[in-house]
C-alpha cells in the first residue's frame, strides 16, 4: 500500500470521533486491550508520564518532552488531534513516525483490524505504543485523546501522571458538571503512581484528592509548590519567573516560547513533574529545563498554541476552543496593542455557545467560517447565534476566503485571530505556510 491509501483506510474504514463525534467513542478499553496483547503488550516496554485536562494537557506533554529531549532522553510523544500531518501524534525526540512505518504497521495489522474494529483513535494509540517500544525509547509522553478513565491510552502503568485541569467541555460524553468531568479525568490515577495537578479548582479538588487516596498515590498541587510571576512579552518569549512558595527563592527565571499568558497555569505542573522524575531516578540539569521551555516549537513540532503567522498586520492562531480555553485566549488579547481585532471563527456542533459567545468582544469584526468536518457547525448558522450576542461579521465558505477577507480588511496596526476549533488552525496554518 502506498501511504496515501494506508490514511485513506484509516480515516475512511474506522469510526472517528472528529468525523463521527460521540458515536466513535469506544465506552470501554476492551478493544484497545485486546490490539495491545496481539501486538505483544508493548505499553509495558516503556517508561511513561500520562497526561489528561481539558486545557493545557497538549501544552504540558511538548514541554515535558522538549524538557526530557534536552537532557538526553530518548523521548516518545503521543498526542492528539494533528494539524497538517497525521505523523504529527507519533513522535520520538521531534521526529515524526515515518511513513514506511505507518505503511508498515497498517500492512501487517490490518487483519486484527479488520476482527477487532477498533476506532481511528485506538489504532493509532496501538501504533504510537508499538513503535516507541520497538525504538526502544527511555520513556513517552502519553497525552490522553478525551477524558482519561476509559480513554484508549489508560492501559499504561506510568511512572508519573499529571492532571492539568477540569473544564466544561465534552459534556455529551464526560457528564454535565465538573465533578462529573473531574472523575472522569482522575481516572489515569493509578496505584502507587505520583499524580501532580497543576491547577487548583475547589469544585473538583476533593474529587481528585478521594481517587489518590483510594489508589494510594502520592498527590501534588503545583500551586503549593511554586509561585508563577508573569514579567511580560520580550524578544519574542514570555518571560515567567517562578519562585518556591513558603521560602520564596527563586526558582529560576524562564523564556517561553509558547507565549499565551495562559502557560503560567501550565509551568507550574511541568516543573512539579520535573521534580518527581528527579525523584523517580532521571537526571535533569537546570540548563536543560531553560533550553526545554524556551525552545518547545523546535524541540517538538507544537503549532497552534499562540502561534504568530504574520507581522503588519499580526496574525495569531490558537487552538483553545471551549469555555475555559476562550477566557485565557481574551487574557492573553487583552495583553496585545492593535487598533481593531479581526476574529476568523469557526467551531463544532458540540460546543456549548451560550457560555462561549458572550465572552467574546463586541467591538472585534467577525469572519464566521467552518472547517470541513461533518461536526462542523455551518457558518451561517455560527453568524447567526454569534449576531444575537452582537458580534457583528459575515460568514464565508471556507476558512481560506475568511482568512483572505480578514488580511484585506485589517491594516498594519490591527491583529487578526484565528481559531474557535482546532481544524479551523488547521486549515489556516497551510495559508501562511504556503505564502
Amino acid at each position: 500500500m502506498l501511504y496515501n491509501e494506508v490514511i485513506d483506510y484509516l480515516y475512511g474504514r474506522l469510526p472517528m470521533f472528529t468525523r463521527d463525534g460521540a458515536a466513535a467513542i469506544k465506552k470501554d478499553l476492551t478493544n484497545t486491550l485486546k490490539f495491545c496483547e496481539a501486538l505483544g503488550n508493548p505499553q509495558n516496554k516503556f517508561r511513561s508520564v500520562h497526561i489528561a485536562g481539558t486545557n493545557g494537557k497538549g501544552s504540558s506533554s511538548h514541554m515535558l518532552a522538549a524538557i526530557l529531549q534536552r537532557a538526553g532522553y530518548r523521548t516518545g510523544l503521543y498526542t492528539s488531534p494533528h494539524l497538517l500531518d497525521f505523523r504529527e501524534r507519533i513522535r520520538i525526540d521531534g521526529s515524526m513516525i515515518p511513513q514506511e512505518e505507518v505503511i508498515s504497521f497498517v500492512e501487517e495489522w490490518k487483519p486484527v483490524i479488520e476482527k477487532i474494529g477498533p476506532s481511528f483513535f485506538e489504532v493509532t494509540v496501538a501504533m504510537a505504543f508499538h513503535y516507541f517500544a520497538k525504538q526502544q525509547v527511555d520513556i513517552a509522553i502519553i497525552e490522553t485523546g478525551l477524558g482519561g478513565r476509559l480513554d484508549s491510552t489508560n492501559v499504561i502503568s506510568p511512572v508519573l501522571s499529571l492532571i492539568t485541569n477540569v473544564g466544561m467541555d465534552h459534556m455529551n460524553i464526560l457528564g454535565n458538571t465538573l465533578v462529573d468531568i473531574a472523575k472522569e479525568k482522575a481516572g489515569i490515577i493509578k496505584r502507587a503512581t505520583p499524580v501532580v495537578v497543576s491547577e487548583r479548582q475547589e469544585a473538583v479538588e476533593e474529587v481528585i484528592r478521594q481517587k489518590a487516596d483510594l489508589e494510594a498515590a502520592p498527590l501534588i498541587f503545583a500551586g503549593d509548590e511554586y509561585e508563577v510571576v508573569d514579567m511580560g512579552l520580550s524578544m519574542g518569549r514570555r518571560q515567567v519567573r517562578v519562585l518556591e512558595l513558603g521560602n520564596r527563592l527563586l526558582v529560576d527565571d524562564y523564556q517561553l516560547d509558547l507565549m499565551g499568558s495562559y502557560q503560567l497555569k501550565n509551568i507550574g505542573g511541568v516543573l512539579a513533574s520535573i521534580n518527581m522524575l528527579k525523584e523517580k531516578g532521571f537526571a535533569f540539569d537546570d540548563a536543560a529545563v531553560v533550553y526545554g521551555l524556551a525552545n518547545v516549537q523546535a524541540l517538538t513540532g507544537l503549532m497552534g498554541r499562540w502561534q504568530v503567522l504574520g507581522t503588519d498586520p499580526t496574525v495569531i492562531c490558537d487552538t483553545g476552543h471551549n469555555y475555559d480555553g476562550w477566557t485565557e485566549i481574551l487574557e492573553s488579547l487583552s495583553q496585545c496593542e492593535f487598533d481593531t481585532l479581526h476574529m476568523v471563527i469557526g467551531v463544532m456542533r458540540d460546543k456549548d455557545l451560550s457560555h462561549m459567545l458572550p465572552l467574546l468582544p463586541k467591538s472585534a469584526i467577525y469572519y464566521y467560517c467552518n472547517p470541513h468536518f461533518p461536526r462542523a457547525l455551518p457558518a451561517e448558522e455560527l453568524k447567526k447565534q454569534a449576531m444575537s450576542y452582537g458580534l457583528n461579521g459575515l460568514a464565508f465558505e471556507n476558512i481560506e476566503q475568511a482568512v483572505t477577507q480578514a488580511l484585506n480588511q485589517a491594516t498594519k496596526d490591527d491583529m487578526v485571530f484565528i481559531g474557535g476549533s482546532t481544524f479551523v488552525v488547521a486549515e489556516a496554518l497551510p495559508i501562511f505556510l504556503h505564502r
